[in-house]
């Protein structure tokens, strides 16, 4: 069945066209001995040991159930304790987890999509070598992200949802900017720190297999990404004038504010016949979607201090998002333990079928000597 018959909503445009501005850089220095790059060299190398295949490190034979594929309370759900949650009926419920799992995961996809897009950016217009080494391998990452979770919306949910318009506003305006920074700082930092977080917090949440899978090991690699990113960028602003620097500050201040607006899922609830006014209401009313918030941030504030973003201005956008304090997030460690739960996931997984396995040769020994 074709993507589009499968929009609950259907896209405003089939394909969406974005001017192309700035320079291709080509450098002709090939040394690979600069003591000074060699932190993005070894990324570059640590890119190429972890690529992986999604159609056979997933098991897409895990059984998921579209109206509940994440597990999700009711508590979670912008319409719980409201005057309309008590006329749904348990299969409207279902339906409601479902649609909202599908827009959350078709943001993803979109997501992935624009973070192909912004890494080949990167590729064409970054000025060192080294950076464009490692941006090629992060290509090949976010097309495989965007594979996966196009597979789980079409095979397992069975709806997808356009993308949201603070995330395409985002996109935009990162793509159109001519200098060759944006991309990282859009992308990098502002939409796959937020992804990062969203990612993880239902990786650690959900009670069923299949989307813990995808989600641990999109985030193993999501960690490499979000350490070039810092790399970069915490070199190149350094070297930027304090006007330079604020003109980097406002778009941060900008994407934030769109990233916090795109979380509340209102196409949802218009798509559950809610008009958009009560849906945006309802929506700023839950508990759940406030700390929902805060936490979706706890890679993008840290980040942004790390690489030497951390004027007047944009300290005091942080205090109005209540999520300041967030700065002082460690995160190397968070980096670090989502590839440590990758990699136990995979030795846990590896030792089941080792098991497995044993198990089927001792009953095909046991039925041989049964037999003779």
């Amino acid at each position: 069945m074709s993507t589009h018959d499968l929009y609950a909503q259907p896209p405003k445009e089939s394909v969406w066209q974005v001017p192309a501005t700035g320079a291709a850089r080509f450098n002709w220095s090939y040394d690979m001995a600069d003591d000074g790059r060699d932190r993005l060299l070894a990324l570059y190398q640590k890119g190429k040991d972890k690529q992986w295949d999604g159609a056979t490190r997933i098991d897409w034979d895990l059984e998921v159930d579209p109206y509940d594929p994440l597990g999700t309370p009711d508590e979670a759900m912008s319409l719980y304790g409201t005057r309309h949650w008590g006329r749904l009926t348990d299969k409207d419920k279902g339906e409601l987890r479902r649609h909202y799992s599908s827009w959350q995961f078709s943001q993803f996809l979109h997501g992935e999509q624009g973070a192909m897009i912004c890494a080949a950016r990167i590729v064409e217009s970054v000025p060192d070598l080294d950076a464009k080494f490692y941006s090629a391998t992060q290509v090949m990452d976010e097309a495989r992200h965007a594979e996966i979770y196009a597979r789980f919306l079409h095979e397992k949910i069975g709806t997808l949802y356009p993308i949201n318009d603070n995330l395409q506003s985002l996109l935009g305006d990162t793509l159109r900017d001519s200098r060759w920074d944006m991309p990282y700082l859009g992308m990098q930092v502002l939409i796959e720190g937020l992804a990062l977080a969203a990612f993880g917090m239902i990786r650690d949440t959900t009670n069923k297999p299949l989307p813990k899978q995808i989600l641990a090991y999109v985030m193993q690699d999501e960690a490499r990404h979000v350490a070039f990113g810092r790399m970069a960028l915490r070199d190149y602003y350094r070297q930027l004038t304090d006007a330079e620097l604020r003109e980097r500050e406002e778009f941060v201040i900008e994407g934030c504010y769109l990233m916090r607006d795109r979380l509340r899922g209102v196409e949802v609830l218009e798509n559950f016949g809610i008009p958009r006014k009560e849906a945006e209401e309802l929506s700023e009313q839950s508990e759940f979607l406030h700390l929902f918030r805060k936490l979706l941030f706890s890679r993008i504030v840290p980040c942004v201090k790390d690489i030497g973003l951390w004027g007047e201005r944009l300290q005091k956008a942080y205090l109005d998002m209540g999520v300041f304090d967030l700065g002082d997030s460690n995160l190397d460690l968070l980096m670090s333990q989502d590839e440590e739960v990758a990699e136990a996931l995979d030795r846990e997984r590896f030792a089941a079928e080792e098991r497995a396995r044993v198990a089927e040769v001792a009953e095909a020994i046991a039925e041989g000597e049964a037999a003779s």
